[in-house]
């Protein structure tokens, strides 16, 4: 099953949606895309993520932690 994680990432930071694994799984997914695209050249290495997804990840990261 594909599912759109840049729409579960949206849905999760707006509210329209409960922050959970499948957020965390999704921001995980988009960060590898990220990686990639960061690999094209020098054009793309500060190619990031915004606030609110940088957010998330913290939140991945003291939920495992906890």
């Amino acid at each position: 099953m594909e599912s759109d994680h840049f729409q579960i990432v949206d849905m999760s930071i707006n509210g329209r949606r409960a922050v959970d694994e499948q957020t965390f799984a999704s921001v995980e997914v988009l960060g590898e895309r990220l990686d990639r695209v960061r690999k094209l050249g020098k054009m793309f290495e500060k190619v990031g993520f915004s606030r609110a997804v940088k957010h998330l990840s913290r939140q991945q990261k003291a939920a495992a932690v906890v």
